[in-house]
């Protein structure tokens, strides 16, 4: 029995997919403010990114732990770090247009 509040599967497919495309667009928005308002400086926004991605994902992950420990894999915390540095600083030097692209591009490899 499905729940009387839940979303049907094309249309919550369809809901899905508008939120993540616009938590991409307010994600770049509000990066651009921050760097290119000089509000901060490229390094200290990758590192406060993060420690927040950090804090939130052991804030959601907390109540697993006691079933099970955490497996911890380097090869993808390093290629998330490195795509959050060069991101921050290539805000900086591109246009939104061109951002875009890229960050369109970088998700859809990292997919497959």
């Amino acid at each position: 029995m499905s729940e009387p509040h839940a979303i049907p599967g094309p249309a919550r497919t369809l809901f899905l997919t508008a939120a993540a495309m616009l938590a991409f667009a307010a994600n770049s928005l509000l990066c651009r403010r921050a760097l290119g308002g000089e509000l901060i400086d490229a390094a200290s926004f990758t590192s406060l990114r993060i420690l927040s991605g950090a804090l939130m994902l052991a804030a959601l992950t907390a109540p697993g732990w006691r079933r099970r420990r955490p497996s911890l894999h380097w090869k993808g915390a390093a290629a998330l770090s490195a795509y959050m540095v060069f991101f921050s600083f290539a805000y900086l030097t591109l246009n939104a247009g061109t951002g875009a692209l890229l960050l369109f591009g970088a998700v859809q490899l990292t997919m497959f």
